[in-house]
């Protein structure tokens, strides 16, 4: 093949065709447990996370839920994915094997976004959220009935494998992810007088996204690494279910999705799956969660 502009259009799309192929092909899991929150700046502050507002009786003057009651805000970082096409490939016009690749880069885009919300809910247990402690804490500190400070739960520790159970059922998850530049479109560098090609014969074809991933409302999610049996499932239900916002209003938890890795998935089945359970006995856990399995937390 002939390496000139019409040869290298005629490459480029063709790439670009498999790209956006792979673009459909994919599926983000990320948006289960995650809500996409679009960004115009550099940083986004999310002050009113410490609000669950609720209705009360209106006996005098309004009261005003203030939305800025805690200094969150998440910044967006660079990220980027390139790759290359040997220049001997055009001229042998043996760029049919770089098909699959661009399928490829494709995918990469659509789940683009798994790449950083599953690594931050596994770190969850170490990082610190909107209210200064860490999203899975035992010391979250909440006002109780009377107006007094007092601390609550949404993990119970342990040390095994960790898994979640999640309501994702609000406008807002549990996790955040902050788009500001979605890595959709493919950039080449693959003119002849391009350093690349010059000293290295190299096509070069890439992405580059803004974003980032954050916390949302702790009150949704219980993470734990104790054993995945029933008994600590009954932990993680009632344990969310029973969490009220300031001054002891009822939240309304209704935790339906159970996300675990690859390894917990048979026990995940068996405690919200199995309509029997101990040679006979009713499951009372039986279709009160779906259960999701990440590879990413693998």
């Amino acid at each position: 093949m002939d390496i000139n502009s019409a040869n290298l259009q005629t490459a480029y799309v063709g790439f670009n065709a498999a790209f956006q192929s792979g673009l459909l092909e994919a599926t983000s899991m990320a948006s289960r447990v995650a809500t996409t929150v679009p960004s115009s700046t550099k940083e986004n502050e999310y002050g009113w996370l410490g609000k669950f507002p609720r209705f009360r009786e209106w006996i005098g003057d309004r009261v005003i839920n203030s939305l800025a009651k805690h200094g969150y805000s998440i910044k967006n970082k660079p990220f980027e994915l390139t790759v290359e096409v040997d220049r001997d490939d055009f001229e042998d016009d043996n760029l049919g094997i770089y098909t699959p690749m661009f399928r490829d880069l494709g995918m990469s885009s659509t789940t683009f976004p798994d790449d950083l919300i599953w690594p931050l809910l596994m770190a969850g247990f170490t990082t610190k959220c909107y209210d200064g402690q860490n999203f899975f804490d035992t010391d979250h500190p909440v006002l109780d009935k009377d107006g007094n400070e007092t601390s609550v739960a949404n993990t119970d520790g342990g040390s095994g494998t960790a898994w979640f159970l999640m309501d994702v059922s609000r406008p807002l998850k549990p996790l955040i992810f902050q788009d500001r530049k979605t890595p959709n479109k493919l950039i080449r560098m693959d003119k002849e007088d391009d350093t690349n090609v010059f000293m290295k014969k190299q096509f070069i074809y890439g992405l580059d996204g803004r974003a980032e991933a954050g916390f949302g409302f702790w009150q949704m999610a219980w993470g734990s690494k104790q054993t995945l049996n029933a008994a600590n499932y009954e932990v993680a239900r009632v344990g969310l279910g029973s969490l009220k916002a300031d001054f002891g209003k009822p939240l309304a938890i209704n935790p339906r999705l159970l996300v675990v890795p690859p390894s917990l998935e048979k026990a995940a089945n068996q405690i919200v799956r199995s309509v029997l359970i101990n040679g006979g006995e009713t499951n009372p856990w039986a279709g009160t969660a779906e259960v999701l399995v990440v590879p990413w937390l693998a």
